[in-house]
């Protein structure tokens, strides 16, 4: 069983118990669509009324001092480079946000959504982009289908970050871990959901080895990161070889 846990990705040893914060990928399994919340304008909906299409779930508080507001930046901005790459929102997909802290309210969430939608007003549908509060048992209900664990403390909660990626039936079928997005693996994984298939948590290798140019709306090849791993790889492998066939290893003879 793979967590991960801030930036690192661990696998708890027998009779351990799994961090207090963290996302237990759960790719293949379904989240309750029957679940109800309330939305920005406080109207009662359920998920299943939402998640029709392929959708981007985004975990955060709104009272988040850290990371949350940029996750949020980044994707308004992810929605933007989807656009470009031919994608329409609220037809080819859609995005949820939820809020895990049963605290939140619908007057938050509004406060939110202005203020993430900025930019993209009039570029797409109304109801597009969701912002999503409940009662602390619905939100556990969708956040263990999902694996994604958080822990209230002294300042909010400990939390990871990463985007869920649902199919029309509520299957997960990617994690986006970070927050930060390159357009085509989103894409990529918005076409996996459209299909049903399960896809590869794969996000920080590619972002190691690419870097988004904006300029020319494309990925290119990071020259420097790859050569250094290539460099390392090799000399990995050519010690391995050398310990394999030095002088102390016994040989055939005749």
């Amino acid at each position: 069983m793979l967590w991960v846990s801030g930036a690192s990705a661990v696998a708890p040893g027998d009779g351990e118990a799994p961090p207090a914060s963290g996302i237990e990928e759960h790719t293949g399994d379904r989240i309750p669509l029957d679940v109800t919340l309330r939305d920005e304008t406080g109207r009662r909906v359920t998920l299943g009324e939402l998640v029709d299409r392929p959708t981007v779930l985004a975990p955060v508080y709104f009272e988040c001092p850290s990371i949350c507001r940029p996750l949020l930046g980044e994707l308004e901005k992810t929605v933007e480079r989807l656009i470009a790459l031919g994608l329409r929102p609220g037809d080819d997909f859609r995005v949820i946000t939820l809020s895990f802290d049963d605290r939140d309210t619908p007057e938050k969430a509004a406060k939110v959504a202005r203020e993430t939608l900025g930019d993209l007003q009039g570029r797409v549908p109304e109801g597009f982009w969701r912002f999503l509060t409940g009662d602390s048992t619905s939100i556990r209900r969708v956040l263990d289908a999902a694996g994604f664990h958080v822990q209230r403390n002294a300042t909010g909660f400990a939390h990871p970050t990463s985007l869920i990626v649902l199919a029309s039936d509520g299957k997960i079928t990617r994690y986006l871990l970070g927050a930060q997005y390159l357009p085509v693996d989103v894409k990529m994984a918005l076409f996996e959901a459209k299909q049903g298939r399960v896809g590869p948590t794969i996000t920080r290798f590619f972002r190691f080895c690419f870097n988004y140019d904006p300029q020319g709306r494309r990925f290119v090849l990071n020259i420097t990161r790859v050569v250094g791993l290539s460099t390392v790889l090799g000399v990995a492998g050519l010690l391995v070889f050398l310990r394999m066939s030095g002088p102390g290893r016994k040989r055939k003879v005749g």
